[in-house]
């Protein structure tokens, strides 16, 4: 019989409370008795309402500018710094530090003379940067992400979050949804370029600023307000429900059932003389001069054109599919499993085919689908990744053998039809995400529409809350 291996056992109590406050500078809690007690504020999302974030860029002046780089340095030295704290808290004290612990300890570090720079930069700024560590927790033990990772000042984005104490708002009456934005810590209003109004009356609740590698400064407004459904869209001449079915390639972006093809970009590709040009003279200058980093911002602003053309090129893509249909049927793809590295034969086109992949951003389409069918009253059906619908004949209904990739026609061997691979494979979709569709709504009471989102592999729990 062999040995039970030793779990390690967490303090907690009064002893958790003494390796806090001696080993790790975590100051014990207080409580203001003095303090007159104020009715706390709800912080629930209004009923009836969505969050929505509407992204703006703007132009910092040099003090802004200099405050912001210090804000973001602050960020990221906060999130390392408090993910060092958990970890070295459980590992050498088995003692658990959660976000209130790590508050307490980031008073500590503003007060200390080593960090005093740290009282430059917004405290609620702060905060929230242990906030998204913790989150990142809260993932990692639900084993929905991998385990939280420290920041580096070259890899990771410079953000900084603002919560409603940390920015003032003030409503322009001459223009609704316009107005005058200014960060704690700085005097003067943002220079913001309001390419589309905010919603009327709708304060913001959070604000994100960013600034990507391009040197380009972004600030992303969450405002909460209430989004009107579209009018069901019917066939003609009935009460069923328009439905498509589409098939996500790489020979065509996207198929659907009825044969419209959408081409893909392949931006890439289009850039890739350009792009090797720019790569090239980075690597002729000398490291660490001015030079050098002028060709990485060149790098930079190139790639952000690209995904800038991306990202709206499929907004207007998937607003189209939500607006024109009131049930859409996609396929459940791993898509991170379609990107592992080849090894040995054949992995240079296998890289290839991984580039092809995250220019396609499949990802981001389906995302969009997502919260759009959310939105506007729409049905978005996963069907299942492992029925065949590239293989199965849509007029028969007969399986037939597996298809290579370079196989773009095939004949059905028992009745004789004729299928392009990418339309089959989008109508068997649409017939069997219309199956699940209508499994659903049957078990719905009368009056009831069907959830923005059915997934065929979560279909047993969707048909026990019906």
């Amino acid at each position: 019989m062999t040995d039970a291996v030793d779990q390690p056992v967490r303090v907690t109590g009064e002893e958790a409370k003494r390796i806090k406050r001696d080993a790790l500078g975590i100051a014990d809690r207080k409580k203001h008795h003095a303090r007159a007690p104020t009715a706390m504020k709800s912080r629930a999302k209004q009923p009836g309402t969505q969050q929505r974030v509407y992204r703006y860029r703007f132009y910092p002046n040099p003090s802004q500018a200099e405050q912001l780089q210090k804000t973001f340095g602050a960020c990221r030295w906060v999130y390392n710094e408090g993910l060092a704290l958990r970890v070295g808290a459980w590992e050498q004290h088995r003692v658990s530090v959660g976000f209130a612990e790590s508050c307490r300890a980031l008073t500590g570090w503003r007060r200390a003379s080593e960090t005093g720079w740290l009282r430059e930069v917004s405290s609620t700024v702060l905060q929230q940067s242990l906030r998204h560590l913790d989150g990142a927790f809260t993932r990692f033990f639900k084993q929905s992400a991998k385990y939280p990772q420290r920041k580096r000042r070259h890899r990771s984005r410079d953000s900084a979050t603002y919560v409603r104490t940390g920015f003032r708002w003030v409503e322009d009456p001459e223009l609704p949804g316009t107005g005058r934005l200014t960060l704690a810590k700085q005097s003067e209003p943002l220079d913001v370029r309001w390419s589309r109004p905010l919603p009327v009356g709708g304060d913001p609740v959070k604000l994100s600023v960013t600034r990507d590698r391009a040197g380009r400064y972004f600030v992303s407004v969450l405002v909460e307000e209430r989004i009107e459904p579209l009018p069901t869209v019917f066939l003609p001449g009935g009460r069923e429900p328009r439905a498509v079915g589409i098939d996500l390639g790489l020979a065509a972006l996207v198929t659907l059932n009825d044969g419209t093809k959408v081409d893909h970009p392949r931006l890439l590709r289009k850039y890739e003389k350009e792009l090797a040009k720019v790569q090239r003279g980075l690597h002729r200058k000398k490291k660490g001069s001015a030079n050098r980093g002028k060709a990485r911002e060149r790098i930079a602003r190139l790639y952000a054109l690209i995904s800038d053309v991306r990202r709206d090129m499929l907004d207007q893509l998937t607003t189209r599919l939500v607006r024109e249909n009131q049930v859409l049927v996609v396929e459940d793809l791993a898509i991170m499993n379609l990107l592992r590295p080849a090894v040995g034969r054949g992995r240079r086109r296998k890289a290839a085919l991984s580039r092809s992949i995250m220019d396609a951003a499949w990802g981001e389409l389906l995302r969009q689908l997502r919260y759009k069918c959310g939105w506007y009253g729409r049905t978005l059906v996963i069907v299942d990744r492992f029925f065949p619908s590239t293989r199965r004949c849509s007029d028969c209904h007969t399986k037939g053998s597996s298809l290579d990739v370079s196989v773009r026609e095939w004949t059905c061997a028992e009745c004789g039809a004729v299928h392009d691979r990418d339309v089959n494979a989008a109508q068997n979709l649409r017939d069997e995400g219309m199956r699940l569709y209508w499994l659903v709504a049957s078990a719905l009471p009368p009056g009831r529409r069907p959830p923005s989102v059915i997934k065929a592999s979560e279909l047993a729990d969707v048909l026990l809350a019906a």
